[in-house]
């Protein structure tokens, strides 16, 4: 029988880990050493952390192991964001501002986890403010390219089995472009459905917190933790889903290998007995990437206030660019972008009727190479900015052999559906 220190748990889903160590197989500490272990060994490469104290969550997971409270999570390690504030790690959100910046209260997201019995194993790199300016965060799976953004460092850790679990958080596309681009499943619920208390927000119209995992009965269990619903794990069923494939106005910016993704899936699922259709977008959607652009500006700017009128200098070129656009932008016309978009959400749900899902690009390809630019946020910003809820599988592959992920999308609080339709699509395009 092979032992605990043998197994290299941190390539174990949450799940198991939590069944685990529930069934005595191992514990929590062992879990930790081993997700140490490989940010120890795998780090100086990725650079997926910010802020990791080995001795604070060896003494947690120890703790965990003596009590007797026994949560959903119990043992689990998560990497959280920094943009999202710890109690116990500072909260640096990617800026010379806010370096050694200490909270002192737990964001209600973290405290949520903790109460769970998660472990926060460290602080992931974000773009500085959740914005455009990349961290130092590589592509685990080839380091000359980019993990994709802002939640660079969350998408590199999961994906690199350093952990389990990662927060993102999604204005555009933070949590599903680089989940796609490191080939984990990145999720993004319903606008409004996990708390916000705690994050730093960059356009409060638009950010929602994100989850990225390795699995998907991963996502259901953060998902169900957070909303304070029972862990609900379905299998994947015979039931076949009536899918839309939605191509929208930006599908002549999809690269070759995202085409073939959308294609051959939309063949796969067929085939397989999903009732398939074109999905044609509601009029004027095509207006959505400038009025979003819009509401992004004026709110990015004014959410950066303090750090604009107060220390400017400090702040990246681009952040700089956000302000100074932003701040130029009408209240007429953030009105009428707003209204325009508020809109075009009860008429997306209205003509969502009948389909249980809608199958669309996630991103535009695979990740690109370099490091000064995290992706084309656009084909996840589309259903960000209509408060849908979309998950990104990574079931195709590139010309570099990079993850190239589909983006799932339904209505808003369907969320439940939404996972039983990826459940059912992934295990036909595995």
């Amino acid at each position: 029988m092979m032992s605990a220190r043998s197994r290299e748990l941190n390539r174990l889903s949450a799940c198991q880990v939590a069944a685990g160590i529930e069934g005595g197989d191992f514990t929590a500490e062992d879990v930790v050493q081993d997700c140490l272990a490989r940010i120890a060994e795998r780090d100086g490469q990725v650079h997926a952390w910010t802020a990791v104290d080995p001795e604070q969550s060896l003494a947690h997971a120890r703790q965990a192991d003596r009590s007797a409270t026994r949560g959903p999570l119990h043992g689990v390690p998560i990497g959280v964001k920094d943009v999202i504030d710890t109690a116990d790690l500072p909260t640096q959100m990617g800026s010379a501002l806010y370096r050694g910046y200490q909270p002192r209260f737990d964001a209600s997201c973290v405290a949520l986890a903790k109460a769970a019995g998660a472990i926060v194993l460290g602080k992931t790199a974000t773009a500085e403010f959740a914005g455009t300016a990349p961290p130092a965060t590589r592509n685990p799976l080839n380091l000359e390219h980019t993990p994709g953004g802002s939640s660079s460092g969350s998408g590199a850790a999961v994906a690199d089995c350093m952990v389990p679990l990662g927060y993102g958080t999604q204005t555009g596309g933070s949590t599903l472009r680089p989940a796609s681009f490191c080939g984990v499943i990145g999720f993004k619920p319903t606008f409004g459905a996990y708390n916000m208390a705690g994050v730093k927000t960059a356009a409060v119209s638009f950010d929602t917190l994100g989850l990225i995992a390795r699995s998907l009965d991963d996502i259901e269990l953060f998902h169900a933790v957070l909303v304070g619903d029972k862990p609900h794990r379905a299998v994947a069923g015979d039931n076949a889903p009536r899918i839309g494939v939605c191509r929208t106005h930006l599908w002549d910016q999809a690269q070759a290998e995202t085409v073939a993704a959308i294609e051959i899936a939309a063949h796969t699922l067929s085939r397989a007995g999903a009732l398939v259709e074109e999905f044609s977008t509601p009029q004027g959607f095509d207006q959505l990437t400038a009025h979003r652009a819009a509401v992004n500006g004026y709110e990015r700017s004014r959410g950066m206030a303090a750090e604009w009128f107060g220390s400017r200098e400090t702040l990246s070129a681009q952040m700089r660019d956000t302000c100074e656009v932003g701040f130029a932008i009408s209240r007429a016309q953030y009105v009428q972008a707003l209204t325009t978009i508020e809109e075009s959400r009860r008429r997306m749900n209205q003509h969502f009727a009948g389909f249980d899902a809608i199958l669309t690009p996630c991103v535009s390809g695979e990740a690109p190479a370099g490091h000064a630019y995290a992706g084309d946020p656009r084909f996840q910003e589309l259903w960000t900015l209509l408060h849908m809820p979309s998950i990104s599988l990574p079931t195709h592959r590139g010309p570099n052999d990079l993850p190239v992920g589909i983006q799932l999308v339904t209505r808003h609080y369907f969320e439940q559906q939404l996972f039983d339709v990826a459940r059912w699509v992934e295990a036909r395009l595995r």
